[in-house]
C-alpha cells in the first residue's frame, strides 16, 4: 500500500466534510506538518474552505508530522492515542479539535 501524500489527504477531507456539523460555526483549524506544509481549513456556516499556508489568528493549531496526519485522518491512528503519545500536539482552543471527527468522519 503506497502512502498518501498531504495534498491527497487534504483533498479526501473535502469529500468526508459533513456539512451539517459545520452549521453555524466559524473556525479556524490549523494543521503544521512538520517534515512538511502548513495548511489550514476555514470552516463557516457550513462550508469549508482548505487553504495553504499559515493563518494569522487559527482557532486551533495541530502539529504533528506526515505519517501522523495521514493515519488520523485514514482511521488507522486514533487522534487522542497519537496525543497521548506526544506524536500530535495542540495549541489554542484544545477542544476545538475533538470536533474534527464529528466535520470528518471517517
Amino acid at each position: 500500500m503506497t502512502m498518501a501524500t498531504i495534498t491527497e489527504v487534504f483533498e479526501q477531507m473535502k469529500d468526508k466534510f459533513n456539512s451539517d456539523a459545520a452549521a453555524g460555526l466559524d473556525l479556524v483549524f490549523q494543521f503544521d506538518i512538520e517534515d512538511g506544509d502548513t495548511y489550514h481549513l476555514l470552516i463557516k456556516d457550513g462550508g469549508l474552505e482548505i487553504i495553504e499556508g499559515a493563518n494569522d489568528d487559527p482557532n486551533v493549531t495541530l502539529i504533528m508530522d506526515t505519517e501522523t496526519m495521514i493515519g488520523i485522518m485514514t482511521g488507522e491512528v486514533d487522534g487522542m492515542q497519537a496525543f497521548m503519545m506526544g506524536k500530535l500536539r495542540a495549541e489554542g482552543d484544545m477542544m476545538l479539535a475533538t470536533k474534527l471527527s464529528e466535520l470528518f468522519p471517517n
